[in-house]
């Protein structure tokens, strides 16, 4: 795999079960370029340690006055040095494509899950999660794919020099063959501190990003009621806290870093001290020594990729954790894939919700009156065909009698579009806004004209530079910050109108817009989507009175349906929804004291 290469066509089915087992498949996924960065880093650390045996026939033909040797010890140096050279480019060139390579797969996995799940993935994973996954663990779990090469190389580099020592000096070999796994496991009494420790500071830094993110999503709801003050204190204090958890870090990691200098050091003289003793007894050549000194030495340099693996897989196993559970989300909630089995309804179909009852039949424009705006987001979840129950008891909405969430996702976004209450417009022109897919029924302009788009427009045109004359060439700022709330949630209603999708569900469409603007609205929806399924979540009167049939969700039951005029007179209930009525005046209804419901109809009509 080439760095040119990515984007991955399919990034794979991830094994999602666990962090360690997510780690393995990426690995998997990667032998080509693990095999090949090994081979690099065995290149690279053979020529340094390869370093000390030469050394060693230097002195030795030193000693002997022997000048061929001395060039053949030049030529081996020469070659040593080509090697390391050429070894360690490489090497660093291999280690961090796949370091790439790892981090790309598991942002287009990220990607790809937050496609399928939409709006549903937020609601199971906090927001902050989701972008402390996509950022800084990506980087951390691309950390330990790169790692584990290099530490292959340095281990098998280590074992070699240990191996050769033991044939080229057998006496001061035992003790070097004795000392280096010593060196090599001192750590391990102290990762499981250091790794509980990596783990505290991982948690704390999550949630203090999932803070920040929570607190930018509503800056302006802060500053409108002063909050600003309140949440900054909260954040601050959020940030001492992953301070204090990196400093205690820190200290753990630092003292494995001492550790691993110290021993070191240690075993460096006892080689030197045991040579001097055994070259004094002439049991040992003097270049033997240098050689057996050298090699302990260059031992420090692999010897200290032992400590990054150890670090790299204590920061990235939690970090592969937290990427393990939101890639094991489904859409129904359950573990395994979903939405494979179904065949496709016939056109035609009625909506149902099993859940609540709800029935939106085909080809009629359904109204639903909610009281609780959480029970509307769900039921517009199932809808889509996203069960919200993740146990998997509350299973999605049926179209023609098919469950949405056995259908293939791709069928079931062409079947039903749902449109929720807090849609995103991307930056772009207004034109690439509106190239999505589509049954090209319904015009871009038919669609604006519908949500009443023309003040947009204009000022879309006024805003954009001299040269742009056509509103559709004019330019949106990420998420339309430049718009109001109102043009916003205008512009996402006529991208969802140009679909003509069989279904269209749309949560409170209007309700950043004004009375006048609201009731035109209405009856652009009416007018465009006749003939088609259209499921309007609202307690707007002006939306209801256009509705074919309005249904009145109570206590989590759908109650009979009606016209909103029929609904007004005779259920008190969703009365009490609709025009806000108090308990009192709710009383007073009952008893007669409110006055003839033609009166009330009056009321709405004038509104």
């Amino acid at each position: 795999m080439q760095i040119s290469d990515l984007p991955y066509p399919d990034p794979g089915v991830p094994d999602a079960r666990t962090g360690p087992k997510f780690l393995l498949w990426l690995g998997r996924g990667q032998l080509g370029g693990q095999a090949r960065s090994l081979a690099w880093g065995l290149l690279h650390f053979g020529g340094v340690a390869g370093l000390p045996y030469a050394v060693g026939l230097g002195v030795d033909a030193v000693v002997r006055r022997d000048g061929g040797g001395l060039l053949r010890v030049g030529a081996l140096l020469l070659l040593l040095g080509i090697a390391i050279s050429l070894g360690d480019a490489m090497l660093h060139r291999t280690a961090v494509t796949n370091w790439i390579t790892a981090a790309a797969r598991v942002q287009q996995l990220l990607a790809r899950k937050t496609a399928e799940l939409g709006s549903a993935l937020t609601r199971r994973v906090a927001a902050g999660e989701v972008v402390a996954v996509s950022t800084g663990d990506v980087e951390k779990i691309g950390w330990f794919v790169e790692a584990v090469s290099r530490f292959l190389a340095a281990a098998l580099t280590v074992a070699a020099i240990c191996v050769g020592l033991l044939f080229y000096a057998p006496a001061i070999g035992v003790v070097v063959a004795v000392g280096v796994p010593v060196l090599a496991l001192s750590v391990l009494p102290l990762l499981p501190r250091a790794t509980r420790r990596a783990d505290v500071q991982r948690e704390k830094a999550g949630k203090a990003t999932e803070l920040a993110s929570d607190t930018v999503a509503g800056l302006r709801v802060l500053r409108g009621i002063g909050g600003e003050e309140l949440f900054l204190g909260r954040y601050r204090e959020a940030s001492q806290e992953v301070r204090r958890a990196a400093v205690r870090s820190a200290r753990m990691w630092a003292l494995i870093a001492a550790v691993q200098v110290l021993l070191p050091g240690a075993l460096m003289i006892t080689v030197v001290w045991y040579g001097a003793v055994l070259v004094t007894d002439e049991r040992l050549a003097v270049g033997e020594l240098v050689a057996a000194f050298s090699a302990v030495a260059t031992m420090l340099y692999p010897l200290r990729h032992f400590q990054e693996i150890a670090m790299a897989y204590s920061f990235s196993r939690p970090s592969a954790a937290r990427a393990a559970r939101v890639l094991s989300l489904t859409r129904t909630g359950e573990a395994g894939p979903a939405g494979t089995g179904a065949a496709a309804p016939a056109p035609g179909g009625d909506l149902y919700d099993p859940e609540t009852g709800v029935l939106a039949p085909a080809g009629a424009f359904t109204a639903v009156v909610c009281g609780d705006p959480d029970l509307a987001g769900r039921l517009a979840e199932r809808l889509g065909g996203h069960p919200t129950d993740s146990a998997g008891a509350a299973r999605s909405a049926l179209l023609g009698g098919v469950a949405l969430d056995e259908l293939a996702l791709d069928t079931a976004r062409e079947l039903v579009l749902v449109q929720d209450k807090d849609p995103v417009l991307l930056s772009g022109t207004l034109r690439e806004l509106f190239d999505v897919p589509a049954s090209g029924s319904v015009t871009p302009r038919a669609a604006l004209e519908a949500a009443q788009c023309d003040d947009v427009l204009d000022a879309l045109l006024q805003s954009a530079p001299d040269g742009v004359r056509d509103p559709m060439d004019a330019r949106i700022t990420e998420r339309g910050r430049s718009l109001s709330g109102g043009q916003r949630q205008r512009l996402a209603l006529a991208r969802s109108l140009v679909t003509d999708p069989e279904v269209l569900v749309l949560d409170e469409p209007t309700s950043a817009v004004d009375s006048h603007t609201e009731a035109r609205i209405a009856d652009g929806i009416a007018a465009l989507r006749s003939g088609r399924t259209t499921v309007v979540l609202a307690s707007s009167p002006l939306l209801l009175d256009r509705a074919d049939r309005v249904v009145l969700v109570h206590e989590g039951r759908a109650l009979p349906a009606g016209t909103h005029r029929e609904l007004l007179r005779g259920e008190p209930r969703y009365r009490a929804v609709v025009t806000r009525e108090t308990d009192e005046e709710q009383r007073r209804a009952g008893i007669g004291l409110a006055g003839p419901a033609e009166e009330l109809t009056g009321i709405e009509e004038s509104a």
